[in-house]
């Protein structure tokens, strides 16, 4: 691991390569069967309940009468808040495009300038996940299945997973962090070769 001031990070977050392939997993990160929805850090739920408006009709009648029923969110089996789903797959803020693939009402929101506020930082970094600890943070790479094509458009462009994650991990962490942790893996790599 590489440690970043009170941050640990995972040799696979700096080693394995990773590129977003949507034409191939049509986005199933965000539909996939998952044990429960997205993690949500403080604050992010009042973001939620504030872009609302702005989304709702990008959303399917069966996210809305979740979203009715229980919320934008909910606290999961381990006592944490996430993000509300559809049955036991769709996050209730998917939307489909025209070619299947399944986008965040609340990204393309963003990208479209329609708000300020971003999908929740948990769905930005995918596919590393933030474990916190007492003392610490520790960032892992998160295998799943569904990502395998993202893993091989990763290795055929030589791109490791911190770099594709550049902007949600400045985002997470802030500038400086990602500064220091390209001198770390720059002198990894050096010890390593």
């Amino acid at each position: 691991m590489i440690q970043i001031g009170d941050v640990l990070v995972s040799l696979d977050v700096v080693e394995r390569t990773f590129v977003c392939d949507l034409p191939a997993c049509k986005g199933a990160c965000c539909f996939a069967e998952a044990a429960s929805g997205a993690p949500l850090e403080k604050g992010e739920m009042a973001e939620l309940q504030k872009v609302l408006p702005v989304v709702w009709d990008d959303l399917s009648p069966e996210a809305q009468a979740v979203i009715k029923r229980q919320g934008v969110a909910y606290i999961d089996s381990d006592g944490d808040d996430v993000v509300s789903i559809v049955g036991e797959n769709d996050c209730v803020f998917t939307c489909y495009d025209e070619k299947g693939i399944c986008r965040c009402a609340i990204e393309k929101a963003f990208r479209e300038g329609r708000t300020t506020i971003q999908k929740p930082v948990s769905c930005h970094l995918y596919p590393i996940r933030i474990s916190r600890y007492d003392s610490f943070q520790a960032v892992n790479y998160h295998w799943w299945r569904i990502c395998k094509a993202g893993e091989l458009l990763g290795r055929k462009e030589g791109l490791p997973v911190y770099k594709f994650l550049k902007e949600p991990l400045i985002r997470k962490f802030g500038e400086y962090w990602y500064e220091e942790l390209e001198k770390a893996v720059d002198e990894w790599n050096k010890h390593r070769d």
